[in-house]
């Protein structure tokens, strides 16, 4: 979990200081995006997490690939856009569809896709043909792992209410987990931008 956290801090920097920094447009409401998709999430609740406690699931993320935010630039920027895309797959699957209200959905879909948009310049920008490799290793490589724990998980429970709703709080968790991540980044911006 504080791997996760680091990580959603890594994406919430991005969005407000390499955007500055890397001459990457992030468009202005990037965040702002980002939270609303966090309240589509909690407005998808369909069950008490109570009648799912016996579905509970620690999904580990790898917390020595990002601990003491180490991640370069391009790196966080890769990670980030794994960590938007991969989610949009896990929500974008037809056992999502009718697992969830479909207009929630929708919306969420939408968000993620415009939150994937912006990121998908920014990457093109700092990533080069040498740090292509960055997709295939290292903390993106950890990502892509940690949602397939999560894909495996839907198919052992057979996409049961409670997984579903198991999996919905893990991602609200991960993603709720940014403010931190802003911080640390709205000082990373200072730093680089500092004489």
């Amino acid at each position: 979990m504080a791997f996760m956290l680091s990580l959603l801090m890594a994406v919430v920097l991005i969005s407000y200081s390499l955007g500055g920094s890397l001459g990457c447009d992030l468009s202005p409401n990037h965040v702002l995006v980002g939270r609303k998709n966090l309240r589509l999430l909690g407005q998808m609740r369909r069950l008490s997490p109570r009648f799912c406690l016996q579905d509970r699931k620690d999904f580990t993320f790898p917390q020595e690939m990002v601990k003491g935010g180490q991640l370069q630039e391009a790196q966080a920027i890769s990670v980030l856009h794994e960590l938007l895309q991969q989610t949009f797959n896990l929500f974008h699957t037809e056992h999502s569809s009718a697992a969830w209200d479909t207009t929630l959905l929708e919306q969420l879909h939408t968000g993620l896709h415009q939150q994937l948009d912006d990121l998908d310049a920014c990457l093109g920008q700092v990533m080069g043909e040498e740090d292509s490799a960055l997709g295939r290793t290292g903390p993106t490589l950890a990502v892509k792992r940690y949602f397939q724990g999560i894909h495996v998980y839907l198919q052992e429970k057979e996409y049961s209410d409670c997984a579903w709703e198991i999996v919905r709080l893990e991602i609200m968790r991960s993603l709720s987990s940014s403010t931190s991540l802003q911080e640390r980044l709205r000082m990373m911006d200072g730093d680089l931008n500092s004489p």
